[in-house]
């Protein structure tokens, strides 16, 4: 097996990396989106500045990452709320993400900034329900439901009804080993290479119970709009630093 290069690697440990290196490509992932009203001082409390509050409106992925290069299958849910930094970009900050892949979590932490904690995320097919569930400590702090494909939908309806989430934004903060910053940045991103295979649209429910290491109850409902399901590809390439705050 060849070596790997000690002075260029791109995760530890050296002989067995923990997070994968750009690109990498997810398949036949099953996503809900359920999408609901909060209030905006929930929004403004969890932005951080220079952010802009661009909605009052909550997105919640929930993903099946089937099969993923590297990291093979796990649950996934990226918490979203409108955001704008002026004159740079506007998309969907990322508060709270959870996922049960340790690889996932490192590489979202490490290079992306994502707030990346472990839990447990699926969507279910019941019956004649689309049921999503974010798990932590044994606490179902995230239940959203949606019919099973009643019908077709269009994610292009999704953002320009609410806001086009397809710009991730995140708060990436980094230490030294002395305490001080290292590393504080807002990054962006964007998949690439996407590829949606069915789109189904229809009334959503959302229940949020509380858990003061995964507080989304700080986003209480306010009211509730549609949920899309929907099946996808795409990749993950590498994003961009927008603001810095070191600079």
């Amino acid at each position: 097996m060849e070596a790997r290069d000690p002075f260029n690697p791109w995760s530890t440990p050296l002989d067995a990396p923990c997070a994968p290196p750009f690109p990498f490509t997810f398949r036949n992932a099953d996503i809900l989106t359920l999408a609901y009203r909060t209030t905006p001082e929930a929004v403004r409390r969890l932005l951080p500045e220079p952010l802009r509050p661009i909605s009052d409106w909550v997105l919640i992925h929930i993903y099946n990452m089937n099969d993923v290069d590297w990291l093979g299958k796990y649950g996934e849910c990226n918490v979203m709320i409108g955001a704008e930094l002026p004159g740079k970009g506007i998309g969907g900050f990322s508060p709270f993400l959870f996922l049960n892949s340790d690889g996932g979590l490192a590489q979202g932490r490490e290079v992306h900034g994502q707030p990346k904690r472990w839990a447990n995320a699926r969507v279910e097919f019941r019956s004649d329900l689309i049921v999503g569930v974010l798990e932590r400590n044994g606490i179902d702090v995230v239940t959203g439901t949606m019919g099973y494909k009643q019908t077709r939908g269009d994610l292009a309806d999704l953002k320009k009804a609410i806001y086009d989430f397809s710009l991730n934004l995140n708060f990436k903060l980094i230490q030294q080993i002395d305490g001080r910053p290292a590393v504080k940045q807002i990054t962006s991103r964007q998949l690439s290479d996407m590829k949606i295979h069915e789109c189904w649209c229809g009334p959503c429910s959302v229940e949020l119970r509380a858990n003061v290491l995964a507080p989304l109850f700080r986003l209480p409902v306010v009211e509730t709009g549609n949920g899309y399901f929907w099946r996808a590809d795409f990749t993950l390439v590498p994003g961009t630093v927008v603001y810095d705050y070191l600079l």
